[in-house]
């Protein structure tokens, strides 16, 4: 069995952000989005990953994550020069993955259950497709499920206005190769794309034998700043251990759970976790409050920061207002000026510099 994880398009709900890198590389707990993906494969036993690129980021993807020996598997990349549908990127995946069954994993998800449990019942059915379902509040904003009482699925629905059920298509797909003589049998959608939902009803409409798993644990579409914070605070509550490689002064206060990375100076601040800082940072006169992610060479002075994710390399310097539910882009800068706010709130892109007036 092989795996493709789909890590291009322009991750405009994202936006600053994403206009100067992949939405896939935005780290959640210091770690980007993609390796998780690629750790949750690799962890069911599948080490032949193919990943689809844009060529707008597809650079900084193979530069970040490399061949695949860190995680343990062999990752090929697979262009798609134009973004033009789920269904779309498995067409162009289609030499990479021959006759094999395969995963399909959206590179921006991001799902608590291993896949072991999913893979395991498409083998023993012996099935053409597996889609993973989740129950949500909003089915209207997902592609959704109609499934008959055994699991099975009946029809698919991309945000339907009247939803049969609240049952959501997770970005986690199994198939076999049948899924290319559906892909080549479908047409562009009303938005000119090739629609993997569409692909799956075809399976359906040809009486193939397609089900569901239903999703117990949490499930996190990344694409937008609250919901890559919502992902950031769930990994430090489930994976943060207490690892201090750093050096923290005499004054400094250190509680719950925290990592600080090696080389990183914590001076005269206090930390209460969960919260990961990376390497080589310099942190003095701060408050780090529970569930906030700090990537390598940062520096903060004087700063009071809370349910934040800070990129690597930005300075926040002489912030006295405390910064909360915030995303701040490599490199940024922020600086002081009088007259500032109780609490600020950021979306800020890498590069930036921002002075509070």
């Amino acid at each position: 069995m092989k795996a493709i994880i789909l890590s291009g398009g322009k991750g405009t709900r994202l936006r600053p952000l994403t206009y100067t890198g992949a939405k896939q590389l935005v780290p959640v707990a210091n770690k980007p989005i993609l390796w998780y993906g690629i750790e949750s494969i690799v962890a069911a036993g599948i080490t032949e990953i193919g990943i689809i690129i844009s060529p707008e980021t597809g650079g900084e993807v193979k530069a970040k994550t490399g061949d695949g020996s860190r995680f343990g598997a062999n990752i090929t990349y697979i262009l798609q020069d134009k973004p033009l549908g789920l269904a779309h990127a498995v067409k162009v995946a289609q030499p990479f993955l021959g006759d094999s069954p395969f995963v399909m994993y959206l590179g921006d998800n991001l799902v608590e259950s291993e896949l072991d449990l999913f893979i395991n019942k498409f083998k023993t059915k012996h099935l053409d497709a597996l889609t993973l379902l989740c129950e949500v509040e909003n089915p209207t904003a997902f592609g959704v499920a109609k499934v008959d009482n055994q699991g099975k699925v009946l029809q698919l629905i991309e945000k339907p206005k009247n939803p049969p059920s609240n049952l959501a298509l997770v970005g986690v797909y199994l198939f076999s190769p049948t899924i290319h003589q559906a892909i080549a049998n479908i047409k562009p959608s009303a938005r000119r794309e090739l629609e993997i939902t569409d692909a799956i009803q075809y399976l359906i409409d040809v009486q193939k034998n397609v089900d569901s798993f239903r999703l117990q644990g949490w499930w996190l579409d990344t694409g937008k700043k609250d919901d890559l914070l919502a992902a950031n605070q769930i990994i430090l509550d489930s994976c943060l251990e207490l690892t201090i490689e750093g050096e923290i002064d005499a004054p400094s206060k250190i509680s719950g759970r925290v990592h600080i990375g090696a080389g990183t100076k914590i001076i005269n601040s206090t930390i209460r976790g969960p919260v990961t800082i990376g390497d080589n940072c310099h942190i003095e006169n701060c408050f780090i409050g529970p569930y906030s992610s700090i990537a390598n060479e940062t520096t903060l002075i004087d700063a009071d920061v809370e349910h934040s994710v800070i990129l690597q390399g930005a300075k926040v310097i002489n912030i006295h207002q405390r910064i909360v539910d915030s995303l701040i882009g490599e490199r940024a800068q922020l600086k002081p000026a009088p007259k500032r706010p109780k609490a600020l709130r950021f979306m800020i892109g890498d590069d930036s510099q921002i002075e509070l007036v």
